[in-house]
């Protein structure tokens, strides 16, 4: 059960950091496109930050588990 869950908990994450990856590519190749977003660098930065915070969590899993 341990090792199926540090797995899920990986998958998770990394999935997530595609998601936010995605969504970064997206404002930067159609920074246009975006209504509900006026300041695109603001928007890319908070997606860089939910990365960060993924990434985050996979070092201390590894680190520490």
């Amino acid at each position: 059960m341990r090792d199926r869950m540090l797995k899920v908990f990986e998958e998770h994450a990394r999935a997530n950091l595609e998601l936010h990856k995605m969504n970064v590519k997206v404002y930067l190749n159609n920074p246009a496109g975006i209504g509900e977003h006026s300041d695109v660098m603001e928007a890319v930065q908070g997606e860089v930050d939910k990365m960060a915070t993924h990434a985050d969590r996979l070092e201390m899993m590894k680190s520490h588990f």
